[in-house]
């Protein structure tokens, strides 16, 4: 009993802090609520699952803290009626939040192991709306394209060009940008028919966003 107790006053901290980092949005809110980030964490971290912090994960990639995850999906602005490209899968995380808050999520993620972990969650959670790929992100997915809205959640030295190709005229896109050896900064990158119009958010420290499939199996 403790224990339950214990979880859910962590759960109460933990909206408390994504609330007072900036993350205002009910939907976004009410997302992070329902997805229990402690499924995504195994092993020596599991007990820090509620804490505001990103946290390793296989692979050499980390879980992304929770508070830049509220920021990142609150900028896209979802009504639900979206279909999203995420790029980099990571532990599944991102993409089950987004998954409450869009139409359709398509997931890649060049390592293999991620990739099946994060899908076997997928289903625990019944979330239906997922489409999780094994591919070079960096590229997007082309056969699925145009996308409303893109989220990279690995930093690159500019938004990518296939991926502002693959943004629809009206679409978001939020990715990380900057060398991956300093603070990054988290842009909104906005589809126009003229062109594009950026806006930087805030500063971040992603993992950098890299070409090709990994090693792992």
């Amino acid at each position: 009993m403790n224990d339950e107790h214990d979880i859910a006053e962590r759960k109460m901290q933990f909206l408390f802090a994504l609330r007072s980092r900036g993350v205002t949005d009910a939907r976004v809110l009410t997302a992070m609520e329902k997805i229990d980030r402690g499924m995504f964490i195994r092993g020596t971290f599991a007990d820090r699952a509620y804490e505001d912090m990103p946290l390793p994960i296989a692979c050499g990639q980390t879980i992304s803290q929770p508070s830049v995850v509220g920021l990142m999906t609150q900028a896209l602005r979802l009504t639900g009626r979206e279909k999203v490209l995420e790029v980099g899968t990571g532990s599944g995380y991102q993409a089950a939040i987004l998954s409450q808050l869009a139409r359709r999520v398509y997931t890649v993620d060049r390592h293999r192991r991620l990739m099946r972990e994060a899908m076997g969650l997928f289903r625990d959670l019944d979330l239906t709306n997922i489409t999780a790929l094994s591919a070079d992100g960096s590229f997007g997915l082309p056969d699925q394209a145009p996308f409303d809205r893109i989220i990279v959640t690995a930093a690159a030295e500019d938004p990518p060009g296939p991926l502002l190709a693959q943004l629809k005229t009206g679409g978001i896109m939020v990715v990380p940008v900057g060398q991956s050896d300093t603070v990054q900064s988290l842009i909104r990158v906005e589809r126009t028919e003229d062109g594009f119009d950026y806006s930087e958010l805030l500063p971040v420290r992603f993992v950098p966003l890299v070409e090709g499939l990994g090693r792992d199996v």
